[in-house]
């Protein structure tokens, strides 16, 4: 099987409190459906992400370089170790984002995470090799480990006259490095303030006049939030520099 799922598209994120969510949702009826996956559009994620032993990965993404990228592999809602799982590099140059993604199974993922120096990467059942074969060499190159679990709920939506356009809606965002087995579920520590969720618009060029005016209707002000830094500024608190501005995610902060 070659498959090769390729995307490039813009985004913009923003922070939303729950009650513009409920109202941003009811707004966006006549103009949009729920993502066919998961019930009502409605899925968890759950991510695990790589880094270096020096965070080369987060102060690429801090400190907003023009060309930046991360290495996860991801699951959606409940998988065992046979089940599908997603390896994929995320790169964003500028406010353009490129995602490469292949699939394989949970436990082919495991062990190329283990492998020997002499395994070959032929040797992998996964859908593209060539796809594995950048993975690799982007892990090689930062010299990248597991690092962290990022988890959270999902609400998708697409738009019913324009296919490129989608809308996501991520709540209940939870992180852990006690336990990098996704299989495990989504358990972790919140790292952002449980009344608050994470918007971001997806299109291939620009955000349709209709949608800005339904955005700014609710006041929804634009926000990166990135779900990397955040969990991992959480989590490794006492390990990065003293010069650091955490994010903060707090309701009272909006």
């Amino acid at each position: 099987m070659m498959t090769i799922e390729i995307f490039r598209r813009r985004e913009q994120k923003y922070l939303i409190t729950t009650d513009q969510y409920s109202e941003l949702v009811y707004q966006l009826l006549p103009y949009m459906r729920p993502d066919k996956f998961g019930v009502d559009g409605m899925y968890t994620v759950t991510s695990l992400y790589f880094e270096s032993s020096d965070y080369k990965i987060y102060f690429e993404t801090k400190n907003k370089l023009r060309y930046r990228q991360k290495l996860r592999l991801r699951i959606y809602n409940d998988t065992d170790i046979n089940s599908t799982a997603f390896f994929e590099v995320k790169q964003k140059h500028k406010d353009v984002v490129n995602k490469r993604r292949m699939l394989l199974p949970l436990k082919e993922a495991y062990r190329y995470l283990e492998r020997l120096e002499n395994c070959s990467l032929d040797s992998y059942e996964t859908s593209n090799l060539q796809v594995l074969r950048e993975i690799d060499y982007f892990r090689s190159l930062y010299r990248l480990e597991p690092a962290m679990v990022v988890s959270y709920d999902r609400h998708a939506l697409h738009c019913i006259y324009d296919p490129d356009l989608r809308i996501t809606f991520d709540h209940n965002l939870r992180c852990r490095n006690d336990d990098l087995q996704v299989e495990k579920g989504p358990h972790g520590i919140n790292f952002i303030d449980k009344n608050l969720i994470v918007l971001e618009v997806k299109v291939n060029d620009s955000v349709p006049l209709w949608l800005t005016r339904i955005l700014q209707q609710i006041n929804c002000k634009q926000r990166s939030a990135s779900k990397f830094c955040t969990s991992l500024e959480l989590l490794k608190q006492n390990k990065l520099p003293n010069q650091i501005t955490t994010e903060n995610i707090e309701l009272g902060a909006m």
